[in-house]
């Protein structure tokens, strides 16, 4: 049966810190994987596919699981997904997601590789971090030897009441055989890291935890091996709304895909609920300090939102990135300043419509949208509120250096640059 808490206080460092900071979900036989733990470094292992050339902080909760299992003297195993990739996680879909070229995965290796070297050390050693690629052995499979050595344990009947496809079906939506053949494909990838590595644990988000047991099961019924399958909840905002996203779109973790200032400021616009929990899962500061940040009221919550932004900024990029974003912001904000670091949009023209200027700036996705947010009275330029909708910038509106700034509300700000 699975469980999320040990039977007795845990025995090992690893298990206490996933515990204690809100990762674990479920976990098969967490007893057994806890005195494990205890004893001696286990390798353990996360798969991400290379659907894009980089990662979001949708996957930043797994990011920092694979960090802690390191920090508490055990072996990460990063595995890339270059051969399942090329068949499709229905998880969570509600269609099949466009096939890649190898180009294009080896392309999104790199990119997300560069992620991982922030988060993890990786080389030689004991409990060094390895990326590994499952394409290494799915694409030397032999179809009918992998189809009668192992189709015969894994039932079609249990594949079917799987999340990952029972949502989907329920949804009347279509699942291809290929991506019916994920499950047993992620399987075999935790059965051959134990005979390669030694691997003795999977971890990953709640909507895996059929694959993960299917894995489990696949080596225990094969190579006669216990191994272990531990999974992190759904993290949400305190709204409802999925971690990783925004109005503005996905929160890349790559600065090339996102920009640090739009980074840092995701996590400064925290909700005043989250903010403790999301100090637990995303930064390393200690429980006592962040029990004293969460416990702050009124605006003296910002100072535990500014903590969290520059604390999972300098994780993810760097001290000196998350410093220079702080700035930026207390410019912007506390001295009303044309702040160096904000977003920027180019425009050739300098006269324009507000409504037009604002969907540029990528503040508004539509005519309506810039009109309800100058009727609402959060539309500004230059600080200045917006309240007629047919209002137009001008040549006056830039300074010296051709620039202006747009706000919606207090806290999406973007330079808009005359460059005509």
């Amino acid at each position: 049966m699975p469980n999320s808490v040990p039977n007795s206080a845990p025995n090992s460092a690893f298990v206490k810190t996933i515990t204690e900071r809100g990762y674990m979900h479920q976990a098969t036989n967490l007893d057994a994987l806890d005195e494990v733990a205890g004893e001696r470094c286990i390798p353990a292992y996360i798969g991400f596919d290379c659907t894009a050339d980089s990662l979001h902080v949708g996957s930043l909760v797994q990011i920092m699981m694979l960090r802690i299992l390191q920090k508490t003297g055990h072996k990460p195993i990063v595995l890339m997904g270059g051969g399942t990739t090329k068949v499709g996680d229905p998880s969570g879909k509600d269609s099949q997601r466009p096939l890649l070229s190898d180009q294009d995965i080896e392309r999104h290796k790199n990119g997300i590789r560069k992620i991982f070297e922030k988060y993890l050390v990786f080389g030689d050693g004991q409990t060094d971090a390895v990326m590994v690629d499952n394409a290494e052995w799915l694409e030397q499979l032999n179809y009918i030897t992998f189809l009668r050595d192992y189709g015969v344990h894994f039932s079609v009947n249990r594949m079917l009441s799987m999340d990952s496809v029972k949502l989907r079906l329920d949804r009347e939506q279509p699942l291809s055989f290929l991506e019916f053949n994920y499950a047993i494909l992620q399987a075999y990838d935790f059965m051959e890291l134990r005979r390669r590595y030694g691997c003795l644990l999977q971890m990953g988000g709640s909507d895996q935890w059929g694959n993960i047991v299917t894995g489990v099961d696949l080596t225990r019924r094969v190579d006669t091996q216990e191994v272990f399958g531990l999974t992190s909840p759904l993290i949400t905002t305190a709204s409802g709304a999925k971690m990783g996203k925004s109005a503005q779109g996905a929160i890349w973790l790559n600065k090339e895909k996102l920009p640090v200032w739009d980074f840092w400021q995701y996590w400064r616009n925290t909700e005043d609920a989250d903010v403790g929990r999301f100090l637990k899962l995303f930064t390393e500061l200690p429980l006592d300090e962040i029990a004293r940040l969460e416990a702050l009221q009124g605006s003296d919550i910002n100072e535990a939102k500014i903590i969290l932004a520059n604390a999972v900024t300098t994780l993810c990029h760097s001290a000196e990135d998350a410093a220079e974003a702080a700035a930026t912001a207390k410019a912007a904000f506390d001295e009303g300043a044309l702040a160096e670091g904000l977003p920027q949009v180019d425009t050739e023209t300098a006269d324009l419509s507000a409504v037009d200027a604002f969907k540029l700036a990528g503040l508004a996705s539509s005519n309506g949208e810039a009109r309800r947010l100058i009727r609402g009275g959060g539309a500004r330029l230059n600080d200045a509120v917006i309240s007629d909708e047919d209002a137009r910038l001008t040549a006056d509106d830039f300074d010296a250096d051709g620039k202006a700034k747009l706000s919606a509300g207090k806290k999406r700000h973007v330079i808009l640059k005359k460059t005509g």
